[in-house]
């Protein structure tokens, strides 16, 4: 194998599939990239066995040929070359090394055999539909923020990506919980979309995919199975196994008889709650709200540290209200909230509560209370 590419391509390329690689690998294979040069091009293919990678750059190709590489070091090292560097790679079969030249320096990288590299299988995802960049990354920024961390409960431990087809129109919705709030976000139902059966998209693969569109304008193909989902933009392809487990019946979590309706100002809010909450405890991040006509103050206390409390107006004309949250779950709802507005529905001081931004209604999210 022997090829010429410009170090920026390469960069971009190792940089997407890197990150894929786990640092610590009881398998040596899976510290690797796979190296594969034909046809005027370099494919770069990175997998943890749940997550696969494939990218491609343009390159010129003096002799096709393939080889694994250690995925941080390969990328350490383009990545400390000069802007504008031209990088040549070149690796023999038999010497099981990869040689990396640029300008007057050299490296010389052990390489694995490209046959021990697991074969991901051209699989067939019988569903397929295309979101723009766009729409998957307010997809992803609506709900992942809610996505649980808990490895018990590892059914929450994505977002549940399904369609709702039982109004008009046909939805598509995104919903993460972990058990404490809950995000729903829903747009139309893409063409093709339909009949599609839900699925649990992972942490990692959905950290990866946003990181990987962030650049992006593009389309996006989503393909997709039972067990597997492929996103495919640009020249990456990024296959996932889908979480294997049942997303709870989260429509019975989302309250429907609220009827306090608060409206604030969104950035009035999150200032108050950000600077109140500086008091609160460590451990419990409580935040008092107690509601009257026309005003909300916010309080907290702790053993340590003393008291704070705060008062801004807010648009109220319900019966009065104390109810407590965790700060930091308040704080993450609000900066999902582009308008300047939010809007509170409450119940009781031990139901959930619903906000949404009032000038967009395709977000939806829950919040449980707890004892202040």
């Amino acid at each position: 194998m022997k090829l010429t590419i410009e170090r920026a391509a390469l960069l971009k390329s190792l940089a997407h599939v890197q990150s894929v690689v786990e640092r610590r690998n009881t398998i040596p294979i899976l510290a690797n990239v796979l190296v594969e040069a034909g046809d005027g091009r370099l494919e770069l293919t990175a997998t943890d066995m749940d997550l696969t990678i494939v990218e491609q750059a343009t390159a010129e190709v003096a002799a096709p040929g393939a080889t694994t590489a250690p995925a941080h070091t390969l990328y350490d090292i383009v990545r400390k070359l000069p802007d504008g560097a031209q990088v040549q790679l070149a690796a023999s079969g038999e010497a099981g090394q990869l040689k990396l030249s640029s300008g007057r320096s050299t490296f010389t990288l052990a390489t694995l055999p490209k046959e021990d590299f697991p074969t991901s299988g051209a699989e067939d995802l019988p569903q397929s539909f295309a979101l723009a960049a766009g729409e998957i990354k307010n997809l992803i920024d609506r709900t992942r923020f809610a996505i649980s961390t808990e490895e018990t409960r590892y059914y929450l431990n994505g977002i549940y990506l399904h369609g709702a087809e039982d109004g008009a129109p046909p939805l598509l919705r995104a919903v993460a919980t972990d058990g404490h709030r809950l995000a729903r976000f829903e747009m139309p139902l893409p063409e093709g979309a339909q009949g599609m059966p839900g699925v649990i998209v992972p942490r990692k693969t959905v950290g990866e995919l946003r990181k990987l569109i962030e650049e992006s304008d593009q389309g996006v193909q989503v393909s997709l199975s039972d067990t597997k989902v492929r996103f495919a933009f640009d020249s990456t392809e990024l296959t996932s196994k889908l979480i294997d487990g049942t997303f709870p019946d989260y429509e019975r979590v989302i309250p429907a008889g609220n009827d306090k309706i608060m409206g604030v100002d969104r950035r009035t809010f999150s200032a108050a709650v950000d600077r109140v909450s500086t008091i609160s405890t460590e451990k419990s991040r409580a935040v008092k709200l107690s509601l009257g006509d026309g005003s909300l103050t916010l309080s907290a206390t702790s053993p340590e540290s003393g008291s704070a409390v705060e008062e801004i107006e807010v648009n109220y004309g319900g019966e009065p209200l104390e109810i407590g949250f965790n700060s930091r779950y308040l704080l993450d709802i609000a900066q999902q909230i582009e308008g300047d507005k939010a809007e509170f529905a409450l119940s009781d001081a031990a139901s959930p509560t619903i906000v949404r931004d009032v000038e967009d209604a395709s977000a939806l999210y829950v919040l449980m209370p707890m004892r202040v």
